[in-house]
């Protein structure tokens, strides 16, 4: 690799050759300022989430650390629905540190190493592929900003316009435009710091072309060997390229520095803050949401210093990028609530008020209709899908803030009178529909068999109905189906009758976090004195809280929803489906299920068992667009002005040539849907069938499916 005739010493970068001493000096004074400016920066952040309430979610350390490493090092969180983007993020983030290790590796052997040992190693072979490596990662850098300004300028993404749907233009916090200018300040300063550093490289070789140790080896900076012929081709020589050298070094170098100094002060700083927030997520988010001590006089998060310093981190941890803005529904259907600037005036409002040398003298409101607060309204639209949570490359938690201050609300009694209506209706009756106790079990008279009582028999199964499943009259019809398809398999299956309540599923998420203990340990009291080996509901929202919530307050049990259900009892032969059924449907997920709780794939197993053809929508699976229902949003009305997200969901099933059944898996996605189809106009074009409805009607072999599916309910109530 090194030519004989060449000592190896002599192949190598030079630095400071033919500056005079006092521009050596002025560039360190330099550096220093802008370490200093950095370390300082630090300082104040790190200051700022002290001032948190401590959470402890960095520990254990190096289990996180290492969970942290391999998501940055694989980009799977920013590739996710974002193939090029993400690509191109991972050229600029493995460009970027590629560059970063060339400078430090330079600097250490320069101002360090050699200094103290005499030890010199930036020189021969190791320098030759260290500066083609180098040359690949800048033009890889240059390659993803390019097309992150591509991306941001002609594709002109909505998600990334920062208009906010929680204030009116003329509001003074409305304009965000100075994100905008720092979006592209960052990509501009970064390109200018790679095409500096190329013309610097490529006037350096012009400027040393009569040197053989440099020239000859020019070929491993290709592209500062490419750019030096082309300034070469322009007239410039060597005196020129000196000149050209110095006017650059200059330029590359103090770019650089300014770059490193305002790290913690710009959109920079999320390289670390991601980190930082990526160590400390919580995997079960979305699902569990953190308990409360209802005994205090306060709960739920209304000022500043109730956030915890994981909290105040992820602020800063947002990227913007607009995949949370994208995904919520309720912002899809007009609703004024965007994650993403949720966040983002929280953020605001930390860096105003908790920045300083010293923390303010009087608390620090959150909610309100000030500058940066966060409006109830915002909160209550709120659909806690987890879509946000879910999708966030940065693993900042949406949900469990939005549930906190929801937790505030209630506390202060600012919540809609319907509500209200329905947590007295739960705290009175165990069921959000404001029936009685007695009328729960009704639908069992039905049946030509009866379900065993589980509160005075040992069962296998103990199937928790939920509230939607016991009264609504459409509901019920799947209620009576899936009974006559566990009877027919022989699963032996009991319920709790009239004992049963609410899981608190939604009443948790609405924010009524004394109400949902007071349920959850009463339901855990009675399961205790039943005697079963495991659960099953067809209610993803109360398999979601029975399965992840539960268990904090010693509820522990094996429980699954009806679609695992049905398809392991299909693939034993338990269930016969001799049926093949003929129709062209879709499959909407439910998000407790198919997001929450990874459960998207049984009831397609199902589907493919019963020969439909199955057609996806454009969200699916962990990607399904939210009904509406969640989040204590069933119990509320909806402006009449506004879309229903049941709506938006109904009409993207429409775009699907000869679609004959919208599947669904979820009493509360059933009430939705059908609203949404008939809102949309299509139900003369599809109509909505539950999962279990079409496995009943499957089983059908002498007798009509009807008598599995479709018969109605005695005892309405």
């Amino acid at each position: 690799m090194i030519s004989p005739e060449h000592d190896p010493r002599d192949v190598t970068r030079i630095l400071f050759q033919d500056f005079p001493v006092w521009m050596t000096l002025v560039f360190y004074v330099a550096a220093v300022v802008a370490i200093a400016a950095f370390v300082y920066g630090v300082y104040m952040q790190v200051r700022k989430y002290r001032r948190g309430v401590r959470s402890g979610a960095w520990s254990p350390f190096w289990p996180r650390f290492a969970r942290m490493v391999e998501t940055v090092l694989s980009h799977r969180t920013i590739k996710r629905r974002a193939r090029r983007a993400g690509s191109a993020h991972a050229l600029i983030f493995f460009g970027f540190v590629l560059l970063f290790i060339g400078t430090s590796i330079i600097t250490l052997e320069y101002d360090i190493i050699e200094p103290l040992t005499g030890l010199k190693f930036w020189y021969g072979s190791f320098y030759l592929i260290f500066s083609l490596v180098l040359d690949i990662a800048g033009v890889g850098l240059i390659a993803g900003l390019l097309y992150m300004m591509y991306r941001r300028k002609w594709l002109a993404l909505p998600k990334l316009d920062y208009r906010r749907p929680d204030r009116a233009p003329d509001e003074p916090d409305y304009d965000r435009a100075s994100y905008r200018r720092e979006d592209w300040a960052f990509l501009w300063t970064l390109i200018l710091i790679a095409a500096t550093g190329f013309l610097l490289e490529a006037s350096r070789l012009v400027w040393l072309q009569g040197d053989p140790t440099v020239w000859d080896y020019r070929w491993w900076s290709p592209v500062g060997t490419v750019t030096a012929s082309i300034l070469q081709g322009i007239g410039i020589g060597p005196e020129g390229g000196a000149g050209f050298r110095m006017g650059l070094w200059w330029t590359h170098g103090l770019l650089a520095l300014a770059f490193i100094g305002l790290v913690p002060y710009t959109k920079v700083q999320h390289i670390f803050t991601a980190m930082g927030a990526l160590m400390a997520v919580d995997p079960d988010a979305k699902r569990r949401l953190p308990t409360a001590d209802v005994d205090q006089d306060k709960i739920g998060f209304s000022e500043l210093a109730d956030f915890s310093d994981k909290y105040l981190l992820n602020f800063d941890a947002c990227t913007k990028c607009g995949r949370c803005h994208e995904a919520c529904p309720a912002n899809a259907s007009g609703f004024p609530l965007s994650p993403r600037d949720m966040v983002l005036s929280l953020r605001e409002l930390a860096n105003d008020t908790l920045s300083g040398a010293r923390m303010p003298a009087d608390p620090i409101q959150v909610i309100g209709d000030g500058i940066n607060q966060i409006r109830p309204e915002t909160l209550w639209s709120c659909r806690t899908c987890g879509a946000c949570t879910e999708i966030c490359p940065v693993g900042i938690e949406h949900l469990p803030m939005i549930v906190q201050m929801r937790r505030a609300l209630i506390e202060e009694g600012e919540f809609d009178p319907m509500l209200q209506t329905t947590l007295k209706s739960l705290q009175k009756s165990g069921n959000s529909l404001g029936e009685s106790r007695r009328k729960r079990p009704r639908w069992t008279k039905s049946l030509d068999f009866t379900i065993k009582d589980a509160r005075a028999e040992p069962v296998d199964v103990l199937w928790y109905v939920g509230d939607y499943a016991s009264f609504d009259p459409r509901s019920q019809k799947v209620t009576l189906a899936f009974a006559r398809i566990l009877h027919a398999a022989g699963v032996d299956f009991g319920i709790l009758y009239e004992d049963e309540q609410t899981a608190g599923n939604d009443v948790r998420r609405v924010g009524e976090e004394g109400l949902f203990q007071a349920l959850a340990e009463a339901n855990i009291a009675l399961l205790k004195e039943c005697a079963f080996t495991s659960i099953v509901t067809t209610d993803p929202h109360t398999f979601n809280t029975i399965k992840n919530e539960y268990p904090e307050f010693g509820g522990t049990y094996r429980i699954e929803h009806a679609s695992a259900m049905l398809e392991r009892l299909i693939r034993e032969g338990a269930v016969a489906t001799p049926k093949t059924l003929p129709y062209r449907v879709t499959y909407h997920d439910p998000c407790h299920l198919g997001r929450l709780n990874d459960g998207a794939e049984p009831p397609r197993q199902v589907l493919s068992k019963l020969g439909v053809d199955l057609v996806e929508m454009r969200r699916s699976k962990d990607n399904s667009f939210c009904c509406g229902a969640g989040g204590g949003r069933i119990w509320l009305p909806d402006p009449p002005e506004l879309k229903k997200p049941a709506e938006l969901r109904a009409a993207e099933a429409a775009e699907i040539d000869g679609l004959e059944i919208l599947v669904v898996n979820c009493p509360k996605c059933l009430n939705m849907m059908e609203d949404g189809v008939k809102g949309t106009g299509n139900e003369s074009n599809f109509r909505v069938m539950e999962l279990i409805e079409l496995v009943a009607e499957a089983m059908a072999d002498d007798a009509s499916g009807a008598d599995l599916a479709q018969q109605e309910p005695v005892g309405q109530a």
